[in-house]
């Protein structure tokens, strides 16, 4: 029955992970959903301005820490360690439903494009950005990286493996092509608002920060073969550096 349960459990996780990230895509191009980044501002700046920096805070912290190694050590003596990805990525989700929720419009333009066509092609390469995260995690396996292939394995009776170092497609060319697509995806506004510049600088300022703290717990991992890897791709530029 807990097999049942674990596996179900891990199932809606992952569901309400894609319907948030289906959201985001609306959310951060201000397309289909009904509150975008730079919808009409209802409140003073100063309000909006510390709400939204709370926001990304928040999502940043619980993000972060609970990916830490030392923190899941600590938190599957509470949460079985079937779940526990399938529980970082239902809290991952929650933290982003509420960023949905509760961020504040902030009016002002940072700059804006006059030209239908220049309109729709900044647009495009938003949305390539998010496509370009949505390959990169299948391409590492999107199943892990969501906590499907744990609560699955757990139902089939078998134990966990740590999956092979590898390198496939972006992986060859930008050790971080999840954050690249993240960061091609929030940037490319043919409307950019101080709030949708607000939230693009500090999601950047975040994801730089977090790959330091990624790339030591992977050199922890894989040793010689990540260090290796470390230089011979470049971080987020394609064609930076020398592949050896």
């Amino acid at each position: 029955m807990k097999k049942i349960l674990y596996l179900l459990y891990g199932v809606v996780c992952y569901g309400i992970f894609f319907g948030t990230y289906c959201y985001a895509i609306g959310f951060v191009t201000n397309q289909i959903v009904p509150k975008g980044l730079d919808s009409k501002p209802t409140v003073p700046i100063g309000y909006s301005l510390l709400v939204n920096i709370g926001l990304l805070v928040v999502f940043a912290l619980q993000h972060s820490i609970m990916a830490r190694p030392a923190f899941k050590k600590w938190w599957t003596q509470i949460i079985p360690e079937p779940i526990e990805r399938s529980t970082y990525v239902l809290l991952s989700s929650i933290c982003m439903i509420l960023l949905f929720i509760f961020w504040q419009p902030m009016g002002g333009v940072v700059w804006s494009v006059d030209s239908d066509i220049s309109y729709w092609i900044l647009n495009a390469i938003s949305l390539f950005g998010f496509g370009i995260v949505l390959i990169s995690t299948f391409l590492i396996n999107h199943f892990d990286l969501f906590g499907l292939r744990q609560v699955w394995m757990y139902f089939r009776g078998k134990p966990y493996t740590q999956l092979p170092f590898k390198t496939p497609f972006f992986y060859k060319y930008v050790r971080h092509p999840l954050y690249l697509g993240w960061m091609i995806a929030f940037w490319a506004a043919p409307v950019m608002t101080i709030a949708h510049f607000l939230f693009a600088a500090i999601c950047t300022g975040y994801m730089i920060t977090a790959i330091r703290f990624e790339e030591r717990d992977l050199i922890r991992v894989f040793g010689e073969k990540y260090i290796r890897y470390k230089q011979a791709a470049p971080m987020l530029i394609p064609f930076t550096r020398r592949r050896k």
